[in-house]
């Protein structure tokens, strides 16, 4: 079985450029790459939909989804206190006997 390759992000914007620019179809650019056609296609759409902020890397974010992350977390972690002092109040509301 192969292993999945992993391309940086100039590689990948430089593909994209040679397709463009060339005049080549995508068949013949991928293949003299040495990458998949689906994989030079799938790279054309994600640069046509985000443009510059394509490929950000692994582990990074794309400023679109920077705020969704940040405020997801932060609900977690309001909720994680919400519950806390629900258990605390659970407590100290207890009557004692």
């Amino acid at each position: 079985m192969e292993k999945q390759r992993k391309y940086d992000r100039e590689f990948k914007i430089n593909a994209i450029k040679l397709y463009r620019e060339s005049g080549k179809g995508m068949e013949e650019v991928a293949s003299n790459l040495g990458i998949p056609k689906a994989t030079l296609y799938s790279w054309v759409r994600e640069f046509k939909e985000n443009g510059e902020d394509s490929f950000p890397g692994s582990g990074l974010l794309k400023p679109c989804n920077e705020e969704v992350y940040r405020l997801k977390k932060l609900l977690a972690d309001v909720t994680m206190e919400r519950d806390i002092l629900k258990k605390a109040a659970a407590i100290f509301l207890k009557p004692k006997g």
